[in-house]
């Protein structure tokens, strides 16, 4: 069976180590994120087995869940997209990839420059409500019980989204290399 499929299919973008050593910030961010995953499991653990052994739950814990979720999601986005984690549809660009391969390359490369540009305008209005969020002090929970401040998440997303338009650009110019290697253009 490998046999028969040896050859047939060039190697994608991803998974290869990306362009000055880029996989390594990708990944420091997925391991922070894993690393919080983990906190949040103690903090969990530590407001059920309050909530049922002492009748004192962990004051804030589903405040510190909400927004510890939307932060993860960001730190470890980037990493996801490099090592080709991220979800989508992939039946036509394998059979391109084994048909015209550098098709393949050139349909990679337009999805990770529109991947992109959808960050960019992202991070572009995501800015002014971290600004905000400073600016009014926003906070969750509630006086007087429990309140943590908004926008270190919201700058957490940020520093993720600048990580992840990183990382597309980073494929797109790797499928563009390859493609350019595909039709004999040198490497």
């Amino acid at each position: 069976m490998s046999g028969a499929n040896q050859g047939t299919a060039p190697p994608d973008s991803y998974g290869q180590p990306l362009p000055g050593r880029f996989e390594r910030v990708t990944q420091a961010l997925n391991a922070l994120g894993t690393l919080w995953i983990v906190a949040l499991m103690v903090l969990i653990n530590s407001d059920v087995l309050g909530r049922e052994l002492m009748n004192a739950p962990v004051r804030g814990t589903t405040e510190l869940v909400s927004l510890s979720i939307v932060g993860i999601v960001f730190l470890q986005l980037a990493d996801t997209l490099a090592t080709g984690r991220l979800t989508r549809a992939d039946v036509l660009l394998d059979r391109l990839k084994r048909n015209q391969p550098r098709l393949a390359a050139l349909l990679q490369a337009i999805y990770h420059v529109v991947g992109a540009l959808l960050m960019a305008v992202i991070l572009w209005a995501a800015w002014e409500p971290l600004v905000e969020s400073i600016r009014i002090r926003e906070y969750v929970g509630a006086l007087g019980d429990f309140t943590a401040p908004v926008w270190p998440v919201r700058l957490i997303m940020l520093v993720g989204m600048v990580a992840t338009l990183v990382t597309f650009l980073l494929l797109a110019w790797l499928d563009l290399w390859r493609m350019r290697r595909l039709t004999g253009g040198g490497g």
